[in-house]
């Protein structure tokens, strides 16, 4: 192994500044020591789901950042940080799929020692919620500061910043429901159906979170494009 020949110079524990700067130490420490596990492949379990919240946990400073933004009338740079945080979950969506490889019978060993703990008491979802709720308030408050509706945003440029931001919120919705879709087949393949996840909530019920939507009136303004186009009228002559 090549190590630095550097002197050590960051402040706290640890045998590098790898270390000190990255706190690998107590990282490490934080999954259950083998002669802990109910199963070997707690360890799987357990780093899914905690390297999902540390993800969940970036995707909430960057939308907190964003929110900041739209306050200040800058929708390009709210949009940069929405891409990265809609970037963020689609992380977690495709590393929810080595949860496939968990035999049934190896979990049901497992979720013995969960207690009634459940994915909906995870403080990462639960703090998206707000924010994309508080983003959803603010995108609408700049929208009428400036004394138009999603529906001109859409009937405009696609350049347009304000275009481009619902596009990017549009987005992180939808990354958020291709999530629910991985984690309902995800829950159906290592449990099945019929059965109740460790918080006493019937996986069955997983399907009707799907379409749920964070930002509803950009949905809409969809729904009212194409209902504009089905009647023979383009968007501008609508409006007149």
């Amino acid at each position: 192994m090549v190590t630095s020949s550097l002197p050590v110079v960051l402040p706290d524990s640890g045998v590098t500044d790898y270390a000190r700067y990255m706190r690998t130490d107590e990282l490490l420490r934080l999954q259950k020591e083998p002669e802990q596990w109910a199963h070997p492949d707690e360890l799987l379990f357990q780093i899914a789901h905690q390297s999902t919240e540390l993800w969940l946990k970036l995707t909430r400073s960057h939308l907190s950042r964003a929110l900041a933004h739209l306050g200040a009338g800058q929708p390009a740079a709210a949009e940069l940080l929405i891409d990265r945080a809609a970037e963020a979950l689609r992380l977690i969506t495709e590393h929810l799929r080595i949860l496939r490889s968990l035999p049934p019978a190896h979990f049901a060993v497992i979720r013995r020692t969960l207690g009634n703990g459940s994915g909906f008491e995870s403080p990462g979802w639960r703090l998206l919620r707000v924010a994309t709720t508080e983003l959803d308030i603010a995108y609408s408050r700049l929208l009428s500061s400036l004394r138009i509706t999603v529906v001109d945003v859409y009937r405009g440029q696609s350049s347009d910043p304000l275009y481009r931001l619902a596009e990017a919120l549009v987005e992180l919705d939808e990354r958020i429901a291709l999530w629910r879709v991985e984690h309902y087949s995800v829950a159906t393949r290592v449990i099945g159906h019929g059965v109740r996840g460790t918080g006493g909530t019937p996986v069955d019920s997983l399907p009707a979170l799907i379409g749920h939507r964070r930002f509803p009136t950009l949905w809409e303004a969809r729904t009212a494009a194409t209902r504009a186009g089905s009647s023979g009228m383009c968007p501008r002559e609508e409006r007149r």
